[in-house]
C-alpha cells in the first residue's frame, strides 16, 4: 500500500480527471512504482474529501489509460512499465490476466491443456478453398474488407441454428473467433467500470479481456446443472451488472448444461434487471442437446456466438455472433475498434467451409474421434470421480485426497504432460477451492499418443503427492 495522495490544487477539468492526471504523473515519475497497490477507493475519498464516485471515475480513467489494473476484492495496482523487459514477469496483475498457462509452453510436452479441433486432415480442404479464394478474389485479398457479404451471414445462420430455431441472417456478423466476438459484444453493451457476470469457474479469458477493457467481474454461484437462478437474481439486484457471460450447454470446464427451467428463469431475471446475455455456444453446438437456447427464449437481449475452433479448425479462427434486433451495427463498429477489422480471407474461408458442407463433414469426423478418445477416458479413469461427454474433447476430474489442483498439475507436468488446474478457470479472485483439474485430449492426430498421455495422468493420480517432485 502507498501513502500517495493526489494534489487537487493544480491541473484542469473535473476533479476525477485531476486525480487521474496526478496519479499518472506519480507513476511516470516513479513515485508510484509498478506493482504498487493504490489506496482503497473509500479510504482515498475520505482522505481527499471527495465522493467515492469521484475516486471510482478516476480509477476507471487510469484503467482506460492502461496504467492500473485490478480484481474485485483484491485492489487496484499500478501496471508494469512495458519499457522494462523484466517488468511483465514481475507484475502480479499481468500474471493474473495471463492465467496459469505458460505463454510459451515447454517443448517436448504433451498438450492436454488444449481443446482445439482434432487433426483429421482438414488442412487439405482448407488449403484447397484458400487457393480458390485467392484465385477468384485477388482484389479483395489485397485490400481492406469494407462490405458484409450475405454469404457470410447465411453461413453464420446455418452454423448458429439449433433444433428448429434459426437467428435472422441480417443480425449476424462474422468474427475472428468466438473470443473476439465476445470482446466486441462486451465493448458494445458495457462501459468502463460496468460489471459482467461470470460463474466461479468459466472460460476465464473472457473475464481477463473484460478487465483489460476496464470492466469488473461479478461472480455467480452454480452447481452441476449450471448457474443458480436465485443467486443470479441476487447478483443482479446488488451489483447491477450490464451483461452476463453464459455457456448454456457444455460449460467449460464443468460440462454443465442448463436445464430448460433454469434458462427460462435466467431470461426472466435478465429482463427484470435489464441485463444483456452473452451466450457462448461453442461447445453447446457440438453437444446439440436440443434444449432451447437462451437466444431462442430471449432474442431481444441475447448475443449468440459459435465458431469453428473446437470442431473444425482452430487455426482458421472463424466465428459468428447473432445480435438482438438493432444491435448488429453497434457490435460491428465495436468489432472494428477492438480488433482492427475483419480479414476478407477469414470471413470468406469460414463461409465457404460451412456453405459447401465441408465444415459439417469435418465436424462429424472430429466428433467421431472425440467419442473414441472419451471412451478411453471412461475406461482408464473408472473408479475416479469425473465428468465427461462423448462429444466434448475434455473432462473435469475431481482429485482424491490429499491432492491439490496446482500440485497435481505440476506433478503431471514433471511427467511431460500439460493440463489445466482449476485456477485457470477462475475469472476473479475467489476463496472457493474445487480440487479439480481439466484434462483435454484433442492434441495430435495419433490416438495412441493421446492414450499414452491419459495413462500418465491416471498413473500420477494414483500416487501420493508425497511421492512426486511437486512437493519440495
Amino acid at each position: 500500500m502507498t501513502n500517495w495522495l493526489p494534489s487537487l490544487t493544480s491541473g484542469h477539468g473535473p476533479l476525477y480527471v485531476r486525480i487521474a492526471d496526478d496519479a499518472e504523473n506519480a507513476i511516470k515519475s516513479g513515485q508510484l512504482a509498478h506493482g504498487t497497490k493504490l489506496p482503497p477507493q473509500r479510504d482515498l475519498a475520505y482522505d481527499v474529501g471527495v465522493t467515492i464516485g469521484t475516486i471510482s471515475r478516476a480509477y476507471a480513467l487510469l484503467r482506460e489509460r492502461g496504467l492500473v489494473s485490478g480484481e474485485v476484492g483484491r485492489g487496484t495496482y499500478v501496471q508494469a512499465d512495458t519499457s522494462d523487459p523484466t517488468a511483465v514477469a514481475r507484475d502480479p496483475v499481468t500474471i493474473t490476466y495471463g492465467g496459469t498457462r505458460a505463454m510459451s509452453p515447454p517443448p517436448g510436452k504433451l498438450r492436454f491443456d488444449t481443446t482445439a479441433a482434432i487433426d483429421v486432415g482438414q488442412a487439405a480442404v482448407v488449403g484447397r478453398i484458400m487457393t480458390e479464394i485467392a484465385s477468384q478474389h485477388p482484389s479483395e485479398i489485397s485490400s481492406y474488407t469494407r462490405t458484409l457479404s450475405p454469404d457470410w451471414q447465411e453461413a453464420g445462420k446455418q452454423w448458429l441454428s439449433a433444433g428448429n430455431w434459426s437467428p435472422e441472417a441480417s443480425q449476424i456478423l462474422p468474427q475472428m473467433g468466438v473470443h473476439a466476438g465476445i470482446n466486441a459484444v462486451i465493448a458494445a453493451v458495457t462501459g468502463t467500470g460496468d460489471r459482467v457476470v461470470c460463474e466461479h469457474l468459466t472460460y476465464s479469458q473472457v473475464s481477463r479481456s473484460a478487465m483489460v477493457m476496464g470492466r469488473q467481474i461479478a461472480l455467480v454461484d452454480s452447481d452441476s446443472d449450471g448457474i443458480l437462478p436465485a443467486d443470479f437474481e441476487r447478483v443482479c439486484a446488488r451489483e447491477h451488472p450490464k451483461a452476463a457471460f453464459i455457456m448454456s450447454s457444455g460449460q467449460n470446464p464443468t460440462l454443465a448444461c442448463l436445464t430448460l427451467s433454469r434458462r427460462q428463469d435466467i431470461v426472466t431475471i435478465a429482463r427484470k434487471y435489464n441485463v444483456w446475455l452473452i451466450e457462448d455456444y461453442l461447445y453447446g453446438g457440438m453437444i446439440a442437446d436440443g434444449i432451447p437456447l437462451l437466444a431462442e427464449l430471449a432474442p431481444d437481449r441475447t448475443f449468440l456466438l459459435n465458431g469453428l475452433s473446437k470442431s473444425v479448425a482452430a487455426g482458421v479462427r472463424g466465428g459468428w455472433v447473432a445480435c438482438p434486433p438493432h444491435m448488429s451495427q453497434r457490435v460491428r463498429v465495436t468489432q472494428k475498434m477492438v480488433t482492427g477489422g475483419l480479414p476478407f480471407l477469414l470471413a470468406e474461408l469460414s463461409a465457404r467451409l460451412v456453405l459447401s458442407g465441408a465444415a459439417a463433414e469435418i465436424r462429424s469426423q472430429v466428433l467421431t474421434e472425440i467419442s473414441a478418445r472419451e471412451a478411453i477416458v471412461r475406461q482408464l479413469f473408472e473408479g475416479h470421480e469425473f465428468r465427461s461427454h462423448s462429444r466434448l474433447p475434455f473432462f473435469w476430474l475431481k482429485l482424491p485426497e490429499p491432492w491439490m489442483s496446482g500440485t497435481f498439475k505440476q506433478a503431471v507436468l514433471d511427467a511431460n504432460v500439460l493440463i489445466d488446474d482449476e485456477d485457470e478457470f477462475k475469472p476473479a479472485r475467489s476463496a472457493r477451492v474445487f480440487h479439480h483439474v481439466r484434462v483435454g485430449f484433442s492434441e495430435g492426430r495419433d490416438r495412441t499418443l493421446s492414450s499414452e498421455g491419459l495413462k500418465t495422468v491416471r498413473r500420477i493420480l494414483d500416487q501420493s503427492p508425497l511421492g512426486t517432485s511437486a512437493i519440495v
